[in-house]
């Protein structure tokens, strides 16, 4: 029997529009059920354990100030320990199993990027919205028109440390990055960046992940003799052992400067790394110091919250505004859980974040926002990432 193409076209449209009925009153159904369910995946063991705490903290910070209903719905979190990097198959199974017995509306989560990758294709046959908290390969949020991203790209970060070195003379650099996707994201950048301003990379090398053990590394970059040295790692103890590495080696007292991007000197892990941060430059979109409205109060309810001493992670403030941007859409959609209809409202979403302005690009799902230029410096008795420059309204340059 041959079908016609025009009676087979009509057949497709019924079908897809039978699908957009169910989709939307299933998110009726939910929202009737009178609650929001949002699953976290988060690393909670192994090596980046404490990135997950942070992340923890971030959310219980944003329902404690901001309350636990949102558009009539009571918001319930479910948290699932992904393990870390290299975890992408459980990553998968876990936000399988957050949709599928816990029924969750949005996962909030994928620290590392090939947690999210793996999550990709499931999202988006299920058609459920996940705000990526931290993973930060550009290419991301191309692979699911479910992801919507609130952290950063390593495109945004390095590609403006790159135009920023090039204008202040630093002529040559050599770069040392892990070696996955972010690592290689941040290697492209900065010499893309670099070397469109005037400068030129002599070198490069590409480290293990997980590595702790940087000294052969750092030993050939400075027999190069470059100006300046850009890293990246994926930060906790990794980052930690490459900048006490860097100063055991004198990098920097040899003349060379070292470049990093921002989750390598994280605020909360300065008092581990000590003097091995002075004089180190990094890009990020956040430290504690930044003079703000929203950023004073972030850090008083914070310390009230985890103790005077109590220090945020960049990560901190990346899932309190994730937990912030959710509630957005779910208040334009007046409690409406439908995916698309998520997917919809978190287009173009601003929010007033510790960090400065944010916005999401309607057109790429990426995060838009202020790039700060730091400087490794002794206040107060300790040390700390002090901006002294600021690139505003930065969008993820790879796209």
């Amino acid at each position: 029997m041959t079908v016609r193409p025009f009676l087979m076209s009509a057949v497709l449209k019924r079908v897809a529009t039978a699908a957009t009925i169910t989709a939307m009153l299933s998110g009726m159904a939910q929202a009737a059920s009178g609650k929001l369910t949002i699953g976290l995946v988060l690393p909670m063991s192994g090596a980046f354990a404490d990135q997950g705490q942070y992340y923890e903290n971030g959310v219980k910070l944003y329902q404690k100030l901001h309350g636990s209903t949102v558009a009539g719905l009571t918001v319930e979190t479910v948290l699932r320990d992904d393990q870390g990097p290299g975890s992408g198959d459980l990553a998968r199974r876990l936000t399988q199993e957050l949709i599928v017995r816990n029924k969750a509306d949005v996962i909030l989560g994928y620290s590392f990027t090939p947690n999210a990758m793996s999550a990709a294709t499931l999202l988006t046959e299920a058609r459920k919205p996940a705000v990526i908290v931290n993973a930060a390969t550009s290419i991301i949020t191309e692979k699911s028109p479910y992801f919507v991203r609130v952290s950063f790209t390593l495109p945004q970060l390095a590609a403006t440390l790159g135009a920023w070195a090039a204008k202040n003379n630093i002529k040559t650099a050599y770069t040392i990055v892990s070696d996955y996707a972010p690592g290689i994201d941040a290697e492209t950048w900065f010499k893309k960046s670099f070397e469109a301003g005037g400068g030129k990379v002599i070198g490069d090398a590409r480290t293990p992940v997980a590595a702790m053990e940087y000294s052969p590394f750092l030993q050939r970059a400075m027999e190069a003799k470059p100006d300046a040295v850009f890293a990246f790692n994926p930060g906790g103890d990794v980052s930690v052992a490459f900048m006490k590495a860097a100063k055991e080696r004198g990098l920097v007292k040899s003349g060379i400067k070292l470049l990093v991007t921002g989750d390598v000197v994280d605020d909360y892990m300065l008092a581990a790394m000590g003097d091995a941060v002075d004089g180190v430059i990094s890009s990020m979109h956040y430290q504690v110091e930044l003079d703000n409205k929203a950023n004073a109060g972030f850090l008083k309810s914070y310390k009230e919250m985890f103790g005077a001493n109590a220090v945020p992670s960049v990560r901190t403030v990346q899932a309190y505004d994730a937990m912030a941007l959710i509630y957005k859409a779910v208040e334009k959609t007046n409690g409406n859980l439908d995916g698309d209809a998520l997917m919809a409202a978190f287009k173009g979403t601003k929010l007033d974040s510790p960090r400065g302005p944010v916005e999401i690009d309607p057109a790429t799902r990426d995060v838009v926002e202020n790039i700060y230029i730091r400087k490794g410096e002794q206040k107060d008795g300790g040390w700390h990432n002090i901006a002294f420059d600021t690139i505003e309204a930065v969008k993820d340059p790879a796209k």
